[in-house]
Parts: C-alpha cells; structure tokens; sequence
C-alpha cells in the first residue's frame, strides 16, 4: 500500500501521524453512563496550517496533484461555513498558488455570525477570492466555468469538488488508517469502532479503502451522517471508497457490507444545530477542555454519547476522529452561547 501511495505527488501539509489520546476525564464525568466503554481521540484537529482539520489529509494529494500538473490557481466548492474551502484557502497560500472558492448559501441560517464570522473570515485573511452562490446554483459547474475563463487568460486552475472527496482526495484517510493500525500497536489496544462524521464522504471512504488494502476489517468504522441522508450516504461512501481502493489495490475489492453509517444525528438537514450537538459540544469542552465543531463532529461525537449509554460499547475501546472545523463554533454562536 505505502509503495502504491508514493507514486501520487503530495505536498506537504502535516507534520507526522497526528496523535491518538484517552479521554480519561470524560469517563469520570460519565461514570456509569460510559457503559464501560473506553474512549479515545484521534486529533485530525492540531495539524498545523490554517486551524488544521481532516481537509488537509485530502488537500496533501490533491494540492500535490495540481502543483505537478503546473496549476497557478485552486478552484473548490462548498457552503459558506465550509471547513473545507478554509483549509484549502490556507494550503493554496503555502504552495503559492491562487484560490478561489465557489461558496453555495445551502443553510439557512441569516443572523450576522453565520454569514460574515467563522471560515468565511478566515477565508479573506487567508487571501482567497470569495463567489457567494445561491442555494440552487451548481457550484461545481461554476467552478468548472471559473476554471474555463482562467485558461483564456493563459493561466491554469486546478478545479476539485465539496471536501475535497474525489478519490484521490481520499488516499489522505489511507494514509491516516495506516497511521492507526500503527498506533494500536503502540498504545497495544484495538479499537472495535473507529467513529467519524459523514459529509461529503471522503474521510469514512479513505479509512475504508485503507482498512481493506492492508486486509483488516473496515466495518470496524461507523459514521454518522451530517449531510446527505442515510441512503444516499452509504451509496456515496461505498463508491468512493471503491475507487480509492482502486487507485492502491487494484486487486482488491470492498466487501459488500464494508461501509457502516448512522442516520440518527443528522437532524432536519446540513447545518442545522441539534441539541443533542450542543449537549456533546459542552460536555467534551467542559470535561476535557476539546473543542468539535457544530456542523461535523459534533453531531458525530452525540451518536459516540448515545451509543456508550446504551450499552452499544460496554468494556470496549472506541476511537473517534477528531476532524476539526473549530472556526465554524465562531459562526454558530446564537445555536451555542445560550443559557443553560
């Protein structure tokens, strides 16, 4: 796997393996209600250009892939609050090359917080060109089109859809499951749920691909998706993590029952706040000093809140992945700074 995953270009974006730690003092918080489970963070969320995020795994391969191509630009999509379009703003800085962003008004949500604060601020400081779209524009097309007008004038766009989920993008969460079958041997644990949030499918899709290259068990992953419904997001996940297996294992195929998701915490749709978001938010800051994020692992980290009070982790250890997205606390703060 690691001598098929040489031959992509990358650049740089990470410092290493980001580390994986137990969450000691929030088992103490929740006493019985852990259910005996032991929890364990991965934290995609300290990696160190533009407020790290699980993006940057992505943007490794796929900011690689248009420096070797000779980009001069860096087109992405997403909704205006998107982690994604931050970090690739951020790591477009590093490799000098231009971005711009195709930013979709997808949420609605209209207070003053949302739609000027969070990435959408960093995403001016990090220098790149904002294009507000409304809701029902197909962004990708418009960035398709950018990328066209960019030629004629004798430049060269690199242009990659919502999060950065394409399958080469994917190969970023390959890396990062060699990097935890590597840790459990470090820390002599296995983990029997390895949680992450689903949006646009790419990190659950990579940990899949990379699980089943190295012959583990894939459905050891469990999602929860945040953004499209539960139908739809198996379907995603499952091909892309078909493709990506693809790109390193050729030889390989993904089982069919490989991708695992959870359609309890995705609320009345993308980006809305949920309470039971607000109540992981709070417990994991208040007991571990940690911060998710409101739209992705919050939702996430609920369902890992659920599963251990219902038993569904009893004496089991359960590692969730951190994905980042701090920023996007910043522009939800009328959903979280409310009184208690």
């Amino acid at each position: 796997m690691k001598g098929r995953l040489s031959s992509f270009p990358r650049f740089p974006l990470l410092d290493g393996p980001t580390p994986i730690e137990r969450l000691t003092r929030l088992e103490q918080v929740l006493g019985a209600a852990a259910g005996g489970a032991r929890l364990w963070v991965k934290r995609d969320d300290v990696m160190r250009v533009g407020g790290g995020g699980n993006k940057l795994r992505k943007l490794e391969f796929l900011i690689g892939e248009a420096v070797a191509q000779g980009c001069d630009t860096f087109i992405t999509t997403g909704g205006l609050q998107s982690n994604h379009a931050r970090q690739s703003a951020a790591a477009a800085a590093r490799a000098g090359l231009a971005c711009e962003l195709m930013l979709s008004d997808v949420v609605p949500r209209h207070d003053e917080a949302y739609r000027t604060n969070g990435n959408l601020l960093l995403d001016d400081l990090f220098g790149a060109t904002v294009h507000r779209l409304p809701g029902d524009v197909n962004a990708l097309a418009a960035a398709q089109a950018r990328a066209e007008e960019i030629g004629r004038e004798g430049r060269r766009a690199y242009v990659v859809g919502s999060g950065g989920s394409s399958p080469l993008g994917c190969l970023g969460y390959v890396v990062c499951a060699a990097e935890i079958l590597e840790q459990e041997q470090a820390v002599d644990r296995r983990f029997e749920a390895i949680v992450v949030p689903n949006g646009s499918a790419g990190t659950h899709a990579g940990l899949a691909a990379g699980l089943s290259a190295a012959g583990d068990d894939p459905r050891r992953i469990l999602s929860f998706t945040v953004l499209a419904p539960l139908d739809k997001a198996i379907e995603d996940t499952r091909r892309l993590a078909s493709e990506a297996l693809h790109l390193i294992a050729p030889d390989r195929n993904l089982a069919g029952d490989a991708i695992r998701i959870d359609g309890s915490q995705r609320g009345e749709a993308y980006g809305l706040p949920t309470d039971a978001m607000v109540g992981a938010l709070r417990i994991m800051a208040r007991s571990e000093g940690l911060l998710l994020d409101p739209v992705y692992s919050g939702k996430a980290f609920a369902g890992v809140l659920d599963g251990m009070h219902n038993g569904v982790w009893e004496d089991r250890d359960v590692l969730f992945v951190m994905t980042g997205g701090t920023p996007g606390l910043f522009a939800y703060r009328d959903a979280i700074a409310r009184d208690d």
